[in-house]
């Protein structure tokens, strides 16, 4: 049953083959197996897990069973869950109980699915290695001793590992796609405002949005049907019919233009990883697909410009952890502003007061034009530059990371070599568009390659019938961790 997707789950429910019930003890024993090795949760509920899996039951045998009904599914920890423990991978939340619902939440509970539980991640959605989370760093199943990526480390691992079915993630400058990439699953980060991001704790709010993780572009599909949806208290929420991902799956490639931005092949790829990403433009090829060379000339500029604006609203977000209303508090301090001192340097981590600091920096009085301003006229260019190439082709591809997992601990001290693994993907945030990671092969060392894929606004459909024809032709994301 573990290597089951989606759809196979729900019709073995149905046809009571397996109870939820017993599908998600299975999950359950394998997290208490291997979730010492990997970290990949941070908080579980068995009894929790349980009753949902017997109200599921209960909702399959009076035949309201929806697709994802009696389905374990895994919530990356910075999702608030009613009574849940909710840290946000910081120990500024670490006993933060959670009073309510995210949107995303509320979909999946009234879709009949099971929570499992919280995954690890980066301290506050900050990171590309899933090593700043206050709980310890992921690892990948793929290789214990590589990190798994971030900031939704934690999802990647317990997807790959088998100890979900599928999960969520988020992803503010690829933390879908990258983990994904790194850990040999699928992953997808919808148009900008498709999915509430209501009860998701804030990053950075103009870049942030909710998507799943799985091991097919199909499961992907499943969970984004139930995810996405108009929420009124969200003001970034777009008020679109919902849509079904599932519908153009099984249509032909024939005639699909590929774009190829040049930019994305220059130096900085690791050669393994581009012979990957070249044998899966080939297959593209072979299932009729047609090639078209492109460039997206301010993509260059895209990681200078994302450490401008995303600090900038992290600063602003996390503004509101002050040791006053919830939260840490420090336990020793002489007066206020004393006890917010405290309470903000004791409670956040290394990273996260790293960029808090940039993006106060950034607004302050005498820099606010020099830097956050221009950073905003880039970021209009670069969108521009995606539009213009949209007119050329209709999907664009590429590899998700430069390089497959580095080791735990290698690009600890040096926070550039860090922020650079997401050069690829923080472009499609910056403006807005959907973009996914696909298993692709594997590089010299036997780790996972992603083959992205980026599509224009709401065309995810047609980004995961790609997708998917591809998943089709290869076996790729069947793979699974040997020692596993």
């Amino acid at each position: 049953m573990i290597n089951a997707s989606l759809k196979q789950l729900s019709a073995a429910l149905a046809e009571k083959k397996i109870s939820s019930v017993e599908l998600t003890q299975l999950y359950l024993d394998r997290i208490a197996a291997l979730n010492p090795t990997l970290n990949a949760f941070v908080t579980l509920d068995a009894e929790r897990s349980l009753a949902q899996a017997k109200a599921a039951d209960a909702m399959l045998a009076a035949g309201h069973a929806q697709p994802l009904t009696g389905i374990p599914l895994a919530q990356k920890d910075i999702f608030c869950a009613t009574g849940w423990r909710t840290t946000c991978g910081s120990k500024m939340l670490e006993n933060f109980i959670a009073p309510y619902d995210a949107h995303v939440i509320q979909q999946f509970n009234q879709a009949g699915a099971v929570n499992l539980g919280k995954t690890n991640m980066d301290e506050f959605a900050m990171g590309s290695s899933n090593e700043t989370s206050y709980f310890g760093a992921v690892r990948n199943p793929w290789n214990t001793n590589a990190v798994p990526g971030g900031s939704s480390g934690g999802a990647a691992s317990a997807v790959a590992a088998r100890l979900c079915a599928a999960a969520t993630g988020t992803d503010t400058g690829g933390s879908i796609r990258q983990p994904a990439a790194l850990c040999g699953i699928s992953g997808i980060k919808p148009t900008y405002g498709t999915v509430s991001r209501y009860g998701m704790i804030a990053f950075a709010s103009s870049l942030d949005q909710a998507g799943p993780m799985a091991r097919s572009a199909e499961d992907c599909a499943l969970m984004l049907n139930v995810m996405t949806g108009f929420d009124e208290r969200d003001s970034t929420s777009l008020q679109r019919e919902k849509e079904d991902y599932t519908r153009d799956l099984n249509q032909p490639l024939a005639g699909l233009r590929i774009g190829l931005p040049k930019e994305f092949f220059a130096a900085g790829l690791d050669n393994d990883v581009a012979e990957c990403v070249q044998a899966a433009i080939a297959e593209y090829q072979k299932l009729g697909a047609v090639v078209v060379d492109i460039s997206l000339p301010n993509s260059r500029l895209a990681v200078p410009v994302y450490y401008v604006l995303a600090p900038a609203e992290a600063s602003s977000n996390l503004s509101r952890f002050d040791g006053v209303r919830y939260g840490y508090r420090a336990p020793d301090y002489t007066d206020l502003t004393d006890m917010y001192e405290k309470s903000r340097a004791q409670g956040f981590g290394a990273e996260v007061k790293r960029r808090i600091m940039i993006g106060t920096y950034v607004l302050s009085h005498g820099y606010y034009d020099a830097y956050y301003l221009q950073a905003q006229k880039i970021r209009r260019l670069i969108a521009q530059d995606f539009a213009a190439a949209f007119t050329q082709c209709d999907v664009i591809m590429g590899p998700t990371s430069p390089s497959t997992a580095f080791n735990l601990g290698e690009k600890g001290d040096d926070p550039v070599q860090m922020y650079l693994s997401d050069i690829y993907t923080i472009a499609v945030n910056l403006a807005g568009l959907p973009g996914m990671s696909i298993p692709a092969g594997f590089g010299k060392n036997g780790l996972p390659v992603g083959l992205q894929l980026i599509g224009d606004y709401f065309k995810e459909a047609q980004m995961l019938n790609a997708a998917h024809q591809y998943q089709q032709a290869t076996d790729w994301h069947q793979r699974a961790p040997q020692h596993i």
